[in-house]
């Protein structure tokens, strides 16, 4: 029997609503989770992607995770990661420094055996880069396997990667496929294998209003109660249990105004709530008077909020063609850069530019340095991006700037949340001969809005169904 806990996109490092304390939750929550790998004596935990925010964290977010994977490498518990497209850079990932420091191992066509049961790795590909894998994997000779990825698989929401393609054309039969990128989490069965999401360990977007958490998987012998089975009703092979983190509290309110109310209704409702140190999420519509989000978010920043953000949809619907929230400057000029299609070495440019903190005095040396260094590694890298419309196929947090919340969630949640216009890939990515094109470095972390796993922060065992998600 094999236990593991397979968590992912942790995005340390994100500084969501520029608020540093949002930056350290992100850390909290991970930590949450290696605590309570230790404290389960687990055999592995298996990260599937997206550790990081950002292809280039900050020495602080570096430092902050060595600290953690000490205590799980002090615990002689292995950490097994995959590589998200969020952290994927052109050269040498970071999973690689914290391998050669002895704290965490990268998965990849070469299986990792723990206990009964083969691990193997599938870093994100690019949809345009789909087609030319091979999913050719060494063979294993233990019991079980499982292949940990990031992508967006059917059949869950926003999929553009065929689940059912992975399973038959890969040449080792895998009894679960346990994923990263959708922040949603959840569980389905395809072709005789369990396939699940374990979902953010944070709320990256205000579209993710269900708890966040991990899974508790084991591979092995029938539970207790004889009731762990397989997908084709065969002996059991897996268990997926879900456990929920305790996280910064979000307060989301909506509030519709009926004619004539306006201002003193939202703070009514908003009375209602308690908001210490809690990001504040408020929604208005209806047919009342004219709001102004900016008052009663000072009002409740004065009641103890760390964040409040409120948005009046009433005026994005009276302005169809006003698409992007600016209650974040940064936020609409991501979106608006990213729909231009550029090359990935003009977004290269561009974040040098715009997004990095190299000197303005510096600025020309370093672009023409980088500049340089493209015309002699990847020639690529000037072509022109695909269509901006694949662009739109995913990137969670492009589609909330967009009004549309996670994926395809149209309630249009005001979020903070980003993703670094800097689009260097990884031509070193484990079973992928290629390196990723800029358009194709997006996705879709979508909380799904039928996903009913809320509840309070705690433990939640049972044997999983669909229910459970």
């Amino acid at each position: 029997m094999t236990r593991v806990i397979h968590t992912g996109d942790t995005h340390l490092g994100y500084q969501q609503y520029h608020s540093p304390a949002r930056r350290e939750d992100f850390l909290d929550a991970f930590a949450q989770v290696i605590d309570d790998a230790v404290d389960a004596d687990v055999d592995a935990v298996v990260h599937a992607g997206d550790l990081f925010h950002d292809r280039r964290p900050e020495l602080r977010d570096l430092l902050g995770t060595i600290r953690v994977l000490r205590r799980l490498s002090e615990a002689d518990i292995p950490f097994l990661a995959v590589v998200g497209n969020h952290e994927s850079t052109r050269g040498g990932q970071w999973l690689d420094l914290f391998e050669d420091l002895g704290l965490g191992e990268r998965l990849g066509a070469e299986p990792r055996i723990v206990g009964d049961t083969a691990f193997y790795g599938l870093d994100h590909v690019p949809k345009s880069r789909r087609d030319d894998l091979d999913y050719d994997f060494e063979p294993h000779d233990v019991d079980r396997a499982a292949l940990v990825s990031h992508g967006l698989f059917t059949p869950f929401a926003h999929a553009d990667w065929e689940t059912e393609t992975v399973l038959e054309r890969a040449n080792v039969d895998f009894d679960a496929m346990l994923l990263g990128d959708n922040h949603a989490p959840g569980v389905e069965t395809v072709d005789g294998a369990w396939v699940t999401y374990c979902g953010s360990t944070e709320r990256a977007s205000a579209a993710e209003e269900e708890a966040r958490g991990y899974n508790l998987v084991t591979f092995g012998d029938d539970d207790e109660d004889g009731d762990a089975e397989r997908p084709d009703g065969d002996a059991a092979a897996v268990d997926i249990r879900r456990r929920t983190l305790d996280t910064r509290p979000f307060v989301f309110v909506s509030v519709e105004l009926a004619e004539g109310e306006g201002a003193e209704r939202v703070h009514e409702q908003l009375r209602q709530h308690e908001v210490q140190d809690a990001v504040v999420v408020v929604e208005v519509t209806g047919e009342g008077d004219p709001v102004t989000p900016a008052s009663i978010e000072e009002s409740l920043t004065e009641r103890g909020a760390l964040v409040a953000r409120v948005t009046d949809r009433r005026e994005q619907e009276a302005d169809a063609s006003f698409e992007v929230s600016f209650a974040d400057p940064d936020d609409a000029v991501e979106e608006r850069v990213r729909e231009l299609g550029l090359s990935s070495a003009a977004l290269d440019v561009d974040e040098t530019i715009r997004a990095s903190k190299t000197a303005d005095s510096n600025v020309r040396d370093v672009v023409e340095e980088r500049v340089s260094d493209l015309l002699e590694a990847d020639r690529d890298a000037f072509s022109p991006a695909p269509d901006a419309s694949d662009v739109g196929d995913a990137e969670d947090e492009t589609s909330d700037l967009a009004g549309g919340g996670d994926g395809d969630d149209t309630d249009g949640e005001n979020d903070d949340d980003t993703e670094s216009a800097d689009d260097e890939d990884s031509d070193d990515a484990k079973n992928v001969d290629d390196t990723e094109s800029a358009a194709d470095d997006t996705e879709t972390e979508s909380a799904d809005p039928d996903d009913d796993s809320t509840g309070d922060p705690g433990t939640t065992d049972g044997q999983v169904t669909m229910g459970d998600f």
